[in-house]
Parts: C-alpha cells; sequence; structure tokens
C-alpha cells in the first residue's frame, strides 16, 4: 500500500504543511497552492494545510483537503523597511506574533512533511523556533522549494549571508526542490552550499498548471494583459493601453486584468482610459480563475513572474513577456533565458526600449511567434509529477525510520 493512502506508523492519512511568507504579491502563495492541490490528488487520503501572510489569500478557492491559515500582514516601505499591515503593532512584535502562530499550527497539524517556499529562515528569521523544534523531533522532512531564479549571483549571495539562509539550508533542510531545469537556469548559482547540500538538490521541471475544465472565456479573438499581481504592474499596464490609444488598428482587443495590488487613483486612471477605448479593451479587477482567460487567448502580454511563465507554457500561449527590472533582476533573467530557448519574446527595457511604439509592434507581431510547444524539452513542465513522487518518497522513507 502507498503511503499517498495511509501513513500506517500514525494510524492517518498523510499531512503535508506548506509555509509561504508572502509580504507582497500572490507568488508565493499561489504556487504552494498549485503544489498542495497537485499533492492531494495524487495522494486522495493526504491534506494540506498552507501558511501564508498573503492578504488575499481568503479571495482564492482552494482544492479539496486544502486549506490555509493567514498569518497577520506585513508590508514594506519605500524605504525598504517592514511594518504590520493593518495591526497596531511594531514589526518585531508582530514578526514574534507570526512565528508562534506558526509554532502553533505546526504542533497542532503535526506535518509528516514541511514545503517551505524561498526563505530559509521565513520572514525576519520567525520559521527558526519551528524548524530547531522539528530537527529536534526528526519526525516531519523538511523541505527548500525555490523557484527556477532568485537574482543575479552576487545579490543572492549577500541577501543569504545577511539572513544566514545558508548555514539554515546546510543545518535543517532534507531536500531542495528547484521549480526549473538547471540546463534554464540555476538559482543556487552562487551561494556557498557544501557538497552535501548540492547533493540533495532536485530539480523538478517547471509546475504545469491545470488544464483541467475552465469556464466559458470572452468573446474572441482576445489578447490577455496580466501584471499578475498588479503591485508593480504600472509601466506595463500604461505602455498597453498608450498602444492602443495610439495605434486605433490595433487588435486583436485586449482583455486586461489590473491584478489585486492594482487599486486606488492610478486603478481609477486606467478605468478611465478604458472606458475611452469603446471596447477595445476591457478589463476586470481580479481574477482568481485566470485559467480561463488564458485558456481563451489568443495571446499574452505579461510580466515575467514565476507563475505567469508556468501558465504561458502550460496553455501553449504566444506570449511577449515585459520583466520588471527592480528591486531584482529575477523575471529579466527568467525572460532572457526563455527568448533565447524559443519560449517566448520579450520587451526588453534595455534592449528595445519600454516605448509605445515597441509595444504596438510587439502586439501586432504576437500571431508570427512561435507557440512556445515548437521549442519545449521534455521534463520542461514535469514538476507537479516529480514533486509527487518525492513527496510520496519521503513520507516512505519515514515510516521505514519509525518501524526500524
Amino acid at each position: 500500500m502507498s503511503l499517498g493512502q495511509q501513513n500506517d506508523t500514525y494510524g492517518r492519512a498523510p499531512r503535508i504543511l506548506f509555509y509561504s511568507h508572502d509580504t507582497f504579491g500572490l507568488g508565493h502563495l499561489r504556487r504552494s497552492r498549485t503544489l498542495a492541490g497537485a499533492i492531494t490528488q495524487a495522494n486522495p487520503e493526504a491534506s494540506a494545510l498552507i501558511l501564508t501572510g498573503s492578504p488575499v489569500a481568503g479571495r482564492f478557492t482552494f482544492p479539496r483537503r486544502v486549506d490555509h491559515v493567514r498569518l497577520p500582514g506585513v508590508t514594506k516601505r519605500a524605504d525598504g523597511s517592514y511594518a504590520a499591515r493593518t495591526i497596531g503593532m511594531g514589526i518585531e512584535e508582530v514578526t514574534e506574533l507570526r512565528s508562534g502562530l506558526i509554532q502553533t499550527a505546526v504542533q497542532q497539524f503535526d506535518p509528516d512533511v514541511l514545503i517551505v517556499d524561498k526563505e530559509p529562515t521565513g520572514f525576519r528569521g520567525e520559521l527558526l523556533p519551528t524548524l530547531e523544534s522539528l530537527l529536534r523531533s526528526r519526525r516531519t522532512k523538511l523541505v527548500l522549494g525555490l523557484r527556477d531564479v532568485l537574482d543575479e549571483p552576487e545579490v543572492l549571495a549577500a541577501e543569504w549571508e545577511r539572513k544566514e539562509a545558508v548555514a539554515a539550508t546546510e543545518k535543517f533542510y532534507n531536500e531542495i526542490w528547484v521549480y526549473g531545469m538547471r540546463s534554464i537556469y540555476d538559482p543556487t548559482e552562487g551561494l556557498p552550499l557544501s557538497p552535501a547540500a548540492q547533493s540533495r538538490i532536485h530539480w523538478t521541471g517547471y509546475l504545469r498548471r491545470d488544464l483541467g475544465p475552465v469556464g466559458e472565456p470572452p468573446e474572441q479573438p482576445y489578447i490577455l494583459i496580466t501584471p499578475g499581481g498588479g503591485g508593480d504592474g504600472r509601466a506595463m499596464v500604461d505602455l498597453v493601453l498608450a498602444a492602443y490609444e495610439q495605434d486605433p488598428d490595433l487588435s486583436p482587443r485586449a482583455v486586461l486584468v489590473y491584478g489585486p495590488f492594482l487599486s486606488g487613483e492610478l486603478r481609477e486612471d486606467f478605468e478611465a482610459r478604458v472606458a475611452a477605448l469603446n471596447g477595445r479593451v476591457t478589463a476586470v479587477g481580479f481574477e482568481s480563475q485566470i485559467e480561463t482567460l488564458f485558456a481563451g487567448a489568443a495571446g499574452v502580454v505579461c510580466m515575467g513572474g514565476y507563475n505567469t511563465f508556468c501558465e504561458v507554457l502550460s496553455f501553449d500561449k504566444r506570449a511577449v513577456i515585459v520583466p520588471r527590472t527592480t528591486p531584482r533582476l529575477e523575471q529579466w533573467i527568467r525572460a532572457s533565458r526563455a527568448e533565447g530557448l524559443g519560449l517566448v519574446r520579450m520587451l526588453d527595457e534595455f534592449r528595445d526600449g519600454l516605448t509605445t511604439a515597441a509595444m504596438i509592434k510587439a502586439i501586432r507581431n504576437l500571431p508570427t511567434q512561435a507557440l512556445p510547444s515548437e521549442a519545449m524539452r521534455d521534463g520542461l513542465l514535469d514538476g507537479l509529477d516529480y514533486v509527487t513522487d518525492r513527496v510520496d518518497a519521503l513520507l516512505r522513507r519515514e515510516q521505514e525510520r519509525a518501524t526500524g
């Protein structure tokens, strides 16, 4: 009997816990939600719980046997410091509160596997007390999950040294999963990981998005415009609207998804510009089922976040990626590598310039692009299958240790 069906040692079905610090944006939560859904689908008796700081977690639907616990939110100020998002506490107090909530959740949920997204020590080290406790008990298997690109090697190395993240990775984690392919990019390049830690790295491939039933798409044809969470999407949205404003013959029409973090006066300004385009661009605020819009689109103009890139590949959509370059080069590195492989085209501010003319040209050329599937290599989208296999292997290993 597979441990995906029953964890006989403890007389219960497997429990998988995800930690997703989420100070801003949607990327970490969406990745954890995708992984949790795949694991519980592959293991019909398993359940998963996601610890997240995302302020919009409650606006998502979660798969069966997957739930979430919302940690008090924090926000990053313009000067780089952090503050509590809503409650009247200092950052040290709110970090201590989050840390205590994490410890309580872990004690009560008692996971067989803990999968930590991106930050080995958690936000401001809030995960360290829990990691120390789990290391002493030696029952829960600890996994660090990394997206395909983190940052430039030198910048990342300095950040991890400041956070003592290398030492934590060496000490606590049984495995390191990279949700990409080493032949495309190695996010650990420049990190002084020991040979032992390097031997624990698994290259999973990218995380395929569910291609199951989708809703009725808008009237076709259309191209999808998505800045992801939207918090840093102002420049891209402005450029797309300017392209349709300047070129009255630009087609097909565009469906714009603002994202939950593009709001306030800026959103109102964009809404007025969309209305003036008389249906050539339509817009929605936040689409938790964005898969429907992806499935029906003739092409995509997007930023270069990990989840959006996975959706472009999964739905096999011609795409123009407009990567951000601050505060880190993660999106630019991803888009540059993907363009070099023929998977997408990039509107590069350094090479092409972020001009209205460049955007018009990019949209007009979308129909002549090759589909991503024409350049895909074997294993590129096998990440979810690889992860579910690794979870089963970790559970099996723990049962063998416990029954010794």
